[in-house]
C-alpha cells in the first residue's frame, strides 16, 4: 500500500508541474479570446489515462477502492473556491454565461460536501450518496461545456481567455479532472456496498419449526 501511495503521489506532483509549467510558458493562450483546444486536452487526457488504469489495472483498482469515502468526499469543500468566478464575474473579467453557473455550482457542492461526506456515505444512504457524487460531475461537466461556449452565448462581454492562464488556468487542467476523478472513485464504492436490508436478512436468525 505504501508503494501504492508513493507512486500516486508521485504521478499528481508531476500532473500539477506540468499543468503550471505548461500555463507558466503559454501554451494555453488562444488568440481567439476563449478557452482552447490546449486546455481541453489538459482536462480530458487525465481523466482518460484515468479510466483506463482503473480499468485494467487490479492493482490501482484495488487501491482506489479502498480510500475512505468520506475523506475523499470532504476534499470536495474545496469546491467552495467557485465564489471566486462569481467575484470575477461581477468585476466584469469572467462571462455571466460561465461564471455563474460554474461559481454557484462548485460553491453548493463545496458547500455540501462535509455534510455528504459525514451523513452519506454509508449503504443506508447509497442512493443520496451517489446522487450528489452525480451532481458533483454534472457540474464540472457543465462549467467546462460553458467555458468553452461563452463565445457564442455572449460574444460581445469578457472572454473566458483568464482560464487560460496562472493561477486560473490550474483549475480546468488540474482541479477539474482530479475532482472528476474522486466522484467516479465514490461512485464505484458505494456500487461495492451491500444494502442495509440485505445486511439486516443475512444476519436474521430463522425461527425453529417447533
Amino acid at each position: 500500500m505504501k508503494t501504492s501511495w508513493k507512486t500516486v503521489v508521485a504521478i499528481l506532483s508531476v500532473w500539477f508541474l506540468l499543468a503550471f509549467g505548461a500555463a507558466y510558458l503559454h501554451l494555453f493562450s488562444n488568440g481567439a479570446n476563449r478557452i482552447g483546444a490546449a486546455v481541453g486536452v489538459a482536462a480530458i487526457v487525465p481523466l482518460v489515462l484515468f479510466a483506463l488504469w482503473f480499468s485494467f489495472s487490479d492493482k490501482f483498482r484495488r487501491f482506489a477502492l479502498s480510500l475512505n469515502p468520506r475523506t475523499i468526499t470532504a476534499v470536495q469543500v474545496w469546491r467552495i473556491i467557485g465564489f471566486i468566478f462569481v467575484l470575477l464575474e461581477a468585476r466584469n473579467v469572467l462571462p455571466a454565461a460561465f461564471a455563474l453557473p460554474a461559481g454557484y455550482g462548485d460553491m453548493f457542492i463545496g458547500a455540501t460536501a462535509a455534510f455528504v461526506a459525514w451523513k452519506f456515505a454509508d449503504s443506508e444512504h447509497r442512493g443520496l450518496f451517489v446522487l450528489w457524487q452525480f451532481l458533483g460531475i454534472a457540474d464540472l461537466a457543465t462549467a467546462v461545456s460553458l467555458g468553452t461556449t461563452a463565445f457564442l452565448l455572449a460574444p460581445q462581454g469578457p472572454s473566458t481567455v483568464p482560464m487560460t492562464v496562472l493561477p486560473l488556468s490550474l483549475i480546468p487542467t488540474f482541479l477539474v479532472p482530479l475532482f472528476a476523478m474522486l466522484h467516479i472513485i465514490c461512485i464505484a464504492q458505494a456500487r461495492s456496498w451491500k444494502s442495509t436490508s440485505s445486511r439486516e436478512r443475512s444476519f436474521t436468525v430463522q425461527p425453529q419449526a417447533i
